[in-house]
């Protein structure tokens, strides 16, 4: 790897950084340029988590003093089943072919820009028709931590959506939270790919040191926006990766 390698690697991992700490979706500024130097799309995926796990560590710290129960349930007992859920995610994505993923992950981004897009309205109505108690709750999150072991893209904003409409949370509140949750999938989903030696290392440490300072940066700046603005941005982020996705896996 030369130089020029090595500071796009650099680059896509600060911006991928940031993204996460904001709205998530930080894999789409990270995999597609490690695809780009020319790695696997697989193992581009598992390098991808890899780099953005210290990332992820630091915006959760940053975040800390936001943490708060979601839905009634504990962060504690969320992230425990997300841990076990990530961990057998990121064990499909080893045993199973390179391109499954690429034709489901169009439609779980597209149901997450709706889900965003419904907002508090849509929360409100579901509640209002459904009676959403922890049963719902611990089994989202463990939809969303296979998820997340298993590819990861957009996770970030699919948790804010989901979590939005079955509890009314809104992005900024889902800030400390889901941070602390993706970061938990990265480090399961990390040791399984680590243990099976799907971790091009000579692009992830520099994608991962600029993932470090793209997440440092992405939650400070994540503390100073307004809910509406963190709205906005995960609602274009979506909608830009959704056409994306759609139109690599059936153009």
């Amino acid at each position: 790897m030369d130089w020029s390698v090595i500071g796009l690697a650099a680059l896509a991992g600060c911006v991928g950084g940031a993204m996460n700490a904001l709205a998530g979706g930080g894999a789409f500024a990270t995999m597609p340029a490690l695809v780009g130097i020319g790695l696997p799309a697989t193992i581009a995926n598992a390098t991808s988590n890899v780099a953005m796990q210290p990332a992820a560590m630091a915006s959760a710290w940053t975040y800390r003093r936001g943490l708060a129960p979601l839905g009634g349930l504990s962060i504690r007992l969320l992230n425990s089943v997300n841990f076990v859920a990530a961990l057998v995610g990121s064990y499909l994505l080893v045993v199973t072919p390179p391109t499954a993923f690429d034709v489901i992950v169009p439609w779980l981004l597209l149901f997450a820009f709706g889900a965003i897009a419904a907002g508090q309205r849509g929360a409100a109505w579901l509640r209002a028709h459904a009676t959403i108690g922890p049963r719902t709750l611990i089994a989202a999150q463990l939809l969303l931590g296979v998820y997340g072991g298993y590819f990861g893209g957009g996770i970030g904003m699919m948790m804010t959506a989901v979590f939005g409409l079955l509890v009314g949370t809104d992005p900024k509140r889902m800030a400390a939270p889901r941070t602390l949750i993706l970061a938990t999938a990265n480090l399961a989903a990390a040791g399984v790919f680590a243990a099976f030696g799907m971790v091009a290392w000579a692009a992830c440490i520099p994608m991962l040191l600029g993932g470090i300072l793209g997440g440092w940066g992405g939650a400070w700046l994540g503390d100073r926006l307004s809910a509406r603005t963190i709205r906005l941005w995960t609602m274009a982020v979506t909608g830009v990766t959704t056409a994306a996705f759609f139109w690599r896996a059936y153009g």
